[in-house]
């Protein structure tokens, strides 16, 4: 999985050219003489995806084995440029991070500006390093995996409570977190073997 590109730019949607705000690509794995034609084409085809992402809308485009993500929020545009295996979920959230930090840095001086910027913004450098990994980017990833950990050890517990000659039925009757409905409603599950849905 591999980021090569994540640009912000002005695109508010009424007809002007997309302007960059900032731009950070890593061009490294391409050959030493295609790396200025790549970076080129990130440009181009960067302000063609954000002059066609309406505000407040997501959008994603498929390019050979590449994928440019794109979210424009009230006119602020952050793209990404993803290699196919890049999950889209984590894509977005980085994006959504990138015009985040941006706004935290800049605030709304951006919508004042009117040509390309090629002032250096450091953020968007260490974001394309750091978030090489999807689930740096996607922390909803990150606590996905740790909860399906934990699930496979609440699973052993639960087994190793049963285990020890306590009845599930003797729990859900002792139970005070449970009103009587809710003990009724097992009760009833049970007998028609429905009880494996609802817990």
């Amino acid at each position: 999985m591999k980021i090569t590109a994540l640009l912000v730019l002005k695109s508010t949607g009424d007809g002007s050219e997309s302007v960059f705000l900032a731009n950070a690509s890593d061009v490294s794995h391409f050959g030493y003489f295609q790396r200025s034609s790549v970076k080129e084409f990130i440009v181009f085809v960067g302000r063609t995806v954000a002059n066609r992402t309406p505000q407040g809308q997501r959008q994603s485009v498929q390019h050979e084995e590449y994928k440019v993500h794109a979210y424009n929020r009230n006119g602020l545009c952050a793209v990404g440029f993803m290699d196919d295996h890049y999950p889209v979920r984590s894509a977005f959230s980085l994006l959504n991070q990138v015009l985040d930090e941006y706004i935290k840095s800049f605030g709304e001086s951006w919508r004042s500006i009117q040509a390309d910027s090629t002032e250096p913004w450091p953020y968007l450098n260490e974001a394309l390093a750091k978030f090489q990994d999807p689930a740096e980017a996607d922390k909803l990833l990150k606590i996905q995996r740790e909860l399906d950990e934990t699930k496979i050890i609440l699973h052993k517990t639960i087994d190793s409570v049963l285990a020890r000659g306590e009845k599930l039925d003797s729990l859900v009757e002792k139970s005070s977190d449970l009103s009587a409905a809710s003990q009724m409603f097992y009760k009833q599950a049970k007998k028609t073997n429905q009880c494996c849905t609802i817990l």
